[in-house]
């Protein structure tokens, strides 16, 4: 298990570390910020998937919308780049929060639907909009300069603030996984009926991680805005949506990393082969993704977890009861807390 660990940490290290020379070693940097933006949008999906268990069709909604209002603010109001960031993510966090109210309370594919059934209303909100651009979209938007200090202008300074922020949100998924409150969420994934009878108020719970998913996808969208400079239609269609959860169950839903290999795989193909084969990239990365399917149940990563003497990041192998136990104990000792 110590071996494990030890590995896993050097294994973070060391992609921290390519993550840092990126740059450097001659990697194209819009490349890799749009990367990571699309990987931090698998990050936040795998929370509500994989670690408590609902499958959402409309994530696009909160990763366009957000987009569309960092755009907005930092286009026509002038808003430094931190503030268009923040209000995206907040604006992303509060459609999240009625979505969540209207759609938390159904099951399985009830709240799959509803949530798609969200999703494609604010995608025509975002067609007829007068502020969005239509068809055309929101262009030209400027990157601007962090605090009003620091212009960003170049693209090797706005990668190391994307990579930034990327890190940072990824260990706080980290963190709210570990917490008393992501235990309680994996329990909930497991054994919902057991859940309640515990006497855990699981609708709110499940509300709660809806909404930070959904607020950490439209940071995600937000960040993309900054990166390329537009925010269009395609950021809030139902095919994002699609491709989102194609990342995360490709790369390995329930694990931390396997988001971001699945994002690294799909965004690297559609660079690879679009001036090569047009539209039938789509269908090349579906013939890959079925094949990952059927040779790898869990995901790449989740299948490399689950090799003998592996131990999954996401700790998928522990005992359930002792999960549970762990779970009251720090319930009865601090109830719902995301920090301990």
């Amino acid at each position: 298990m110590n071996n494990s660990k030890t590995l896993i940490r050097a294994t973070y290290l060391a992609l921290l570390l390519l993550l840092l020379v990126a740059p450097l070693i001659g990697l194209y940097p819009v490349f890799v910020m749009k990367l990571l933006c699309l990987a931090l949008f698998a990050c936040a999906f795998n929370l509500l998937l994989g670690f408590t268990g609902l499958l959402s069709f409309g994530h696009a909604a909160f990763f366009g919308s957000a987009a569309y209002i960092t755009g907005w603010f930092i286009k026509s109001q002038h808003w430094t780049p931190e503030l268009g960031l923040l209000v995206g993510t907040v604006g992303a966090g509060l459609i999240g929060l009625i979505v969540g109210l209207v759609a938390i309370r159904r099951q399985g594919i009830y709240f799959a639907m509803i949530t798609l059934a969200i999703a494609q209303m604010v995608y025509f909100v975002c067609l007829q909009a007068p502020f969005t651009g239509g068809e055309d979209g929101l262009q030209g938007v400027p990157r601007g300069n962090l605090v009003g200090l620091f212009p960003l202008e170049s693209d090797l300074a706005l990668y190391y603030f994307v990579a930034a922020v990327f890190v940072l949100s990824f260990m706080f998924i980290a963190r709210i996984v570990h917490s008393p409150f992501g235990q309680v969420l994996k329990m909930i994934r497991e054994n919902e009926p057991r859940a309640i009878s515990l006497g855990y108020q699981v609708d709110r719970y499940k509300l709660l991680a809806f909404v930070l998913s959904a607020a950490l996808a439209g940071l995600a969208g937000s960040l993309k805005t900054l990166v390329m400079g537009f925010a269009t239609l395609s950021d809030v269609h139902w095919s994002m949506s699609g491709e989102v959860i194609l990342m995360t169950l490709l790369g390995g839903m329930g694990t931390f990393f396997g988001p971001v290999f699945g994002a690294g795989i799909v965004v690297s193909l559609q660079d690879l082969l679009a001036d090569k084969v047009g539209s039938w990239v789509n269908v090349i990365i579906g013939v890959i993704f079925v094949i990952c399917v059927m040779a790898f149940r869990k995901g790449i990563v989740g299948r490399v977890a689950s090799l003998p003497g592996s131990s999954p990041p996401s700790d998928q192998g522990r005992d359930h009861a002792n999960l549970r136990r762990r779970v009251a104990a720090h319930h009865k000792a601090t109830g719902l807390l995301l920090f301990k």
